[in-house]
């Protein structure tokens, strides 16, 4: 949309500079799996009207299978027996990458354009225990790129379900898992991977599920996991979770709550240390509560992490966004998986993920000299780091009553630029090419609200999806590089505002 500039423009009667800083809970979201498959994220965001700390994707790696690569689903459809491996989309990189696979989105350009949109990346993968160090250094060295990406390898590890658990012991997926902590380590040093298991199943217990075979897994991890849900359909999709049936539970929030923060002591004592502790899915399944108490006992968690003193949690990731079963905060149209029904869900999430303790917090620097055309009397650097740590403008203007127009369009250097922008805390993104976007939808919650000020933050983050070595601090080949996180930019002039507003 390439829109004329319009005449009736409005000054900023103050720049300064911005920090994103990390929430005090940080809220995760899952975007595709075997369930459901992956949303681009110009519509999550604009259901969510906000990015999350990160997304999860759910990806698996088994080269050495002669079904390889295409899905374990398609494969199961034209023989009619059990999958050779997980049904999760099939990686696209890795010794793999020049063979083409048959369906499911290219892992690369979700992570491009989870990155455009200020977020950071999960990158869950099942991999198979047997692989050689070739593939996991490939798979490392394809990560190197994408910034502070956590990477999850081998979930709920202490379980059965999955086919790596076919292939190993649990003393040697401990095992592997810290070889493949070793590997990352050295050749994508900016990663940070999860383990995820089982923890405590009962509080009686005295020690985690299969916590001696995984001890050496557990200290070499940078974040520990487990998976929780408040209530569960496991038999899904096989049969219904109707009164009578065996494959459904629900656990109740204070459970599992109780659990968590159990397991997460359990890894603080094995490890000597306290180390990040997240929730890797999350959720309560509307097959098994029903749409309303789904809200209900989400909510109810979320407020016992808001409330507890200890404080022991550091974040959390929805499973997930769209779903072809009831965990999701829309349901795959049956008809057409590219359209989601919106759950009672969403708006109980949104409402979360809109109080300020599970949001970003942005703080205001120092001030940015203007000279007398309106623009930056010295070019002023932006960082993206990430979603948690990233440095950026905010531009506040004078208004006087309720907005009906709040534009901004963007000219000469921001043309080409990937942009984050929130205002009234609602978020909007500016894809590169895109010299248009409207801000009014921030304000449509309370359209005859009064302002005085309206505050525009600005962030720019890598426009191609990746880090770019020429725009770090240093380049070449010292895995110390300032580049693998973060990525600068020099902007001259700021966007061109229009707010007209509906006179008090």
């Amino acid at each position: 949309m390439n829109n004329p500039l319009p005449h009736n423009t409005v000054r900023p009667i103050s720049v300064t500079c911005a920090k994103l800083l990390p929430a005090e809970c940080p809220v995760d979201l899952g975007d595709g799996s075997e369930r459901g498959e992956y949303v681009e994220q110009d519509y999550v965001l604009s259901r969510l009207r906000r990015p999350m700390r990160a997304i999860n994707l759910m990806y698996c790696y088994y080269p050495l299978d002669k079904e390889w690569p295409k899905r374990a689903s398609f494969v199961t459809a034209q023989k009619g027996g059990e999958s050779p491996y997980d049904d999760y989309f099939p990686y696209s990189g890795g010794l793999t990458a020049k063979r083409r696979h048959s369906s499911g989105p290219d892992v690369f350009e979700c992570m491009k354009d989870i990155r455009r949109h200020g977020e950071d990346v999960i990158l869950t993968i099942t991999i198979d225990p047997k692989v050689s160090d070739d593939h996991l250094t490939s798979i490392a060295r394809d990560l190197r790129p994408f910034g502070r990406i956590m990477v999850r390898i081998n979930h709920e590890a202490t379980g059965t379900w999955f086919s790596f658990n076919k292939r190993a012991t649990y003393e040697e997926l401990g095992q592997f898992f810290a070889h493949c902590c070793e590997i990352f380590h050295k050749e994508a040093p900016q990663a940070k991977i999860i383990l995820c298991l089982d923890g405590y199943t009962s509080l009686k217990a005295e020690q985690m599920v299969r916590e001696d075979e995984f001890t050496p897994a557990i200290k070499a991890a940078d974040i520990v996991s487990v998976d929780r849900y408040l209530s569960l359909h496991w038999g899904w999709p096989g049969d219904i979770a109707e009164k009578g049936g065996k494959n459904f539970k629900s656990f109740g929030a204070r459970n599992v709550y109780a659990l968590a923060k159990k397991s997460s002591e359990r890894y603080d004592m094995i490890c000597g240390k306290h180390k990040p502790m997240v929730l890797s899915e999350l959720n309560a399944d509307g097959d098994v509560n029903g749409p309303y108490d789904q809200c209900r006992m989400l909510k109810t968690f979320c407020g016992m992490i808001k409330n507890d003193r200890d404080k022991w949690l550091s974040g959390f990731t929805l499973y997930q966004f769209r779903d072809r079963g009831r965990l999701g905060l829309e349901i795959q149209d049956p008809n057409n998986e590219n359209v989601g029904i919106e759950q009672p869900l969403m708006k109980t999430f949104r409402e979360i993920i809109s109080d300020p303790y599970f949001s970003p917090a942005i703080c205001k620097g120092k001030s940015v000299r203007l000279g007398k055309n309106g623009s930056p009397a010295s070019p002023v650097t932006m960082r993206w780091g990430g979603s948690e740590d990233s440095e950026g403008i905010a531009l506040t203007y004078e208004v006087n009553g309720s907005p009906v127009f709040c534009e901004c369009y963007f000219e000469d250097n921001l043309t080409d630029a990937s942009l984050m922008l929130e205002t009234n805390g609602s978020w909007f993104h500016k894809a590169p090419g895109t010299r248009f976007v409207d801000l009014m939808p921030a304000f449509f919650d309370m359209p005859r609200a009064k302002y005085d000020r309206i505050t525009i933050h600005m962030f720019m983050t890598p426009s191609e999806g990746t880090n770019d070595p020429s725009k770090g601090k240093s380049s070449g080949k010292d895995p110390e590089d300032d580049w693998a996180v973060n990525q600068y930019y020099q902007i001259r002039t700021l966007p061109v505002v229009r707010i007209e507003t509906e006179k008090p």
